[in-house]
């Protein structure tokens, strides 16, 4: 475990949703100790459900795997003081509270980074720390909503459509990590710690950078248009005789190679079509001939076909499939989770690292698991701990703000 890259990076993190369990999860299965602080009877997100397996939340276990966990009242001064005392010995702090709340709560960047000059101060957010909209709620579908996204996901005049999985969340995630990375070894190198501001309208409008730059270029406004109004001609999905198949051709010797395969040899013949352009000003004759001949064969056919002449395809799979596909299978991109998730099957982290070969964690802590430990290691006795954790099992909705 000592070869982590992270190893020995201690992360307090306070998010809670998804986008910052996300970031904090990648930092764990990198090597760092990450301490998950929850408010008593845990983060909300673990009774995201169903689906439930023995008791857990399939959503929060697939976000929330290799940390520890601790319980904080923080209506108690001594848990306040306990908290800056948690803070002081991380070397990052992740919080993903509405920006107007952190002064109250005590944890503003400023106050925590003028007390703490080495920290790494993470904020994930809806809008971001500042602007107009800053102290607006944000969730995964208002970011895809305002970034553009949906205004481009859809089948073709049709109404904009979500793409359907926390996209915002996820991305948001990876991208704290990544800056988090960087931060760490500024940190590493000077004894530095920085403040890094994430939102899900930014990393949205980071998805959207194609679609943004190719907009302020040409002003014309895309529609949902089920793929077809891509920038390269033939990339989209479609009908084979049985099913669905999307095909991506990428340059020219492969639309050659493609028509050719699919026995459309006078599509490759034809001069009008021999460059990307032609082929988009010509999109509409060639997807007809093209969705004509796919009809003629079953699409794994087609897949196979396709595959022979080095042009990219897949079949448009189901979860079912996805979960049994041999590539998913030999990649060992799915992982039983254990501890509070056990039962559940999580997804890998996308990256391998060769110095992680062959490890593979995936304990998910029940709710407050390891506050006693983790409360131990920064210094306090016994009693003060028996006093932290001595909080009342219930409390009320208003008192809930974290």
């Amino acid at each position: 475990m000592s070869t982590l890259p992270l190893t020995g990076l201690r992360v307090l993190d306070m998010t809670t949703s998804y986008a910052g369990p996300t970031a904090s999860m990648y930092l764990a299965d990198l090597g760092a100790d990450v301490i998950k602080v929850e408010r008593p009877g845990g983060d909300e997100a673990r009774g995201w459900g169903p689906p439930f397996v023995s008791g857990a939340s399939a959503w929060f276990a697939s976000a929330n795997r290799n940390k520890r966990s601790i319980t904080l009242d923080l209506r108690k001064p001594t848990a306040a003081g306990a908290l800056n005392k948690l803070i002081g010995a991380a070397d990052v702090f992740m919080e993903s509270f509405n920006p107007g709340k952190l002064a109250s709560l005590g944890i503003a960047p400023d106050l925590l980074r003028s007390r703490h000059p080495r920290l790494i101060y993470c904020a994930l957010s809806g809008f971001g720390l500042h602007g107009p909209d800053c102290e607006r709620p944000g969730y995964d579908l208002a970011a895809q909503a305002r970034s553009g996204l949906m205004s481009v996901t859809g089948a073709a005049g049709g109404r904009p459509q979500r793409v359907s999985t926390a996209l915002s969340d996820i991305v948001t995630g990876m991208c704290a990590a990544l800056a988090i990375c960087a931060a760490a070894v500024r940190q590493r190198e000077t004894g530095e710690g920085d403040l890094i501001d994430v939102s899900l309208l930014d990393s949205d409008l980071a998805l959207m950078a194609p679609r943004i730059a190719a907009f302020m270029a040409d002003r014309v406004e895309p529609a949902p248009s089920g793929g077809t109004d891509s920038v390269l001609a033939v990339y989209q999905t479609f009908a084979a005789r049985d099913r669905d198949i999307v095909i991506a051709i990428g340059n020219d010797d492969m639309w050659a190679r493609f028509c050719v395969a699919i026995e459309l040899p006078a599509l490759a013949a034809d001069h009008r079509l021999a460059d990307n352009a032609g082929r988009r000003a010509h999109r509409p004759e060639i997807l007809a001939a093209i969705a004509a001949q796919l009809q003629k064969r079953n699409a794994r056919d087609w897949q196979r076909i396709l595959a022979d002449a080095g042009v990219p395809t897949s079949l448009v799979q189901s979860l079912s499939e996805v979960v049994k596909d041999p590539q998913v299978v030999a990649r060992e991109c799915l992982t039983p989770l254990s501890g509070a998730a056990a039962g559940v099957i999580g997804v890998r982290s996308p990256f391998r690292l060769a110095s992680m070969m062959g490890v593979v964690k995936g304990h998910v802590p029940g709710p407050g698991a390891d506050t006693a430990a983790v409360l131990a290691e920064v210094g306090f006795s016994s009693t003060e701990i028996a006093e932290l954790i001595g909080y009342p099992d219930q409390q009320a909705e208003s008192d809930r703000e974290w």
